[in-house]
C-alpha cells in the first residue's frame, strides 16, 4: 500500500518535476507475468525514478548498506527503501552471488517484475561497464524474458556523491525483450552465462549510447582509489 502511496503521492511527483523524465519504448513492458528489467546504473536516482515511470510494480535487489545505517535515520532509510519495492542483498562472502539469484528467483516465481543493474555497481564516470552472469543465471533458471532499459541523463543530473541532484530532463528507454528460450537447460555453462551477459549489456549500450569498458566496474574502482592512496 504505500508502495503505491510513495509512487503516486510522494515521491513520484517529486521526481516528475525534478527530472522530467521522456519515457520511450513503454510498450516493451509486458502488463502481466515474470520478467526481468536490466538497465544501467549512473546515479542514486535510477532507484527510484525508473519504477515510478512504470504502470506495473518492480522490485529491485539493492545493496544491503542501504539497510543497515546506524540510528534513527538509518532506520528511517531502510524503510524507505523497503517501502519502494527494494530488497536488501549481502554482497560480500563467497555465497553472496547465489543468494542474490535466490533472492531474484524468487521474485519472478511470483510472476513479478524484477529490476537489476547487470553492473552490480553504479558507475563511477558514467561509462558502461561489463556485466555480472547473475543476470543470465536468472533469466535462464526462471525461462523469463530480459528488458534492456537505459538511463539517459541521470549522471549528469545526480552523479556519485551528490545528494541533491540538478533540475534537468533525462530519457528512459525500454528496449525490445531478449528471448533467450534457445538456452534453456544450459544455465550451469559458464560460456553461456557470459554469451546472455554481454547480449544484455550490448543491448543497454545500444539504448544508452555510452562508452563502454570491457571490465568490471568494481575493478576500475578499487584501482583507481588504490592510485588515489599511493600519489
Amino acid at each position: 500500500m504505500f508502495y503505491y502511496l510513495l509512487k503516486y503521492v510522494l515521491l513520484g511527483p517529486l521526481l516528475k518535476l525534478c527530472f522530467r523524465p521522456r519515457i520511450e519504448g513503454l510498450e516493451h513492458i509486458p502488463p502481466d507475468g515474470a520478467a526481468i528489467v536490466a538497465g544501467n546504473h549512473l546515479s542514486f536516482a535510477d532507484h527510484f525514478l525508473m519504477p515510478a515511470m512504470l504502470k506495473r510494480r518492480i522490485t529491485f535487489l539493492a545493496k544491503a548498506e542501504y539497510f543497515t545505517g546506524p540510528g534513527l535515520k538509518g532506520r528511517l532509510v531502510a524503510a524507505f527503501f523497503r517501502s519502494a519495492g527494494q530488497i536488501p542483498v549481502d554482497r560480500s562472502g563467497r555465497g553472496a552471488a547465489q543468494a542474490a539469484i535466490e533472492e531474484g528467483l524468487g521474485v519472478l516465481g511470483r510472476d513479478e517484475l524484477l529490476g537489476i543493474y547487470p553492473e552490480g555497481t553504479r558507475s563511477h564516470d558514467g561509462r558502461l561497464y561489463k556485466g555480472r552472469v547473475g543476470v543470465a543465471a536468472m533469466a535462464l533458471r526462471a525461462g523469463v524474458q530480459v528488458i534492456p532499459c537505459a538511463m539517459v541523463g541521470t549522471f549528469e543530473l545526480q552523479p556519485p556523491g551528490r545528494k541533491i541532484p540538478r533540475l534537468g530532463r533525462v530519457t528512459i528507454r525500454f528496449g525490445e525483450p531478449l528471448d533467450f528460450s534457445r538456452y534453456a537447460g544450459m544455465e550451469n555453462e559458464k560460456v553461456i552465462l557470459r554469451a546472455v551477459t554481454d547480449e544484455i549489456i550490448n543491448a543497454i549500450l545500444k539504448l544508452s549510447g555510452q562508452e563502454y569498458v570491457d571490465r568490471y566496474a568494481t575493478e576500475v574502482r578499487a584501482e583507481l582509489e588504490a592510485a588515489r592512496k599511493t600519489a
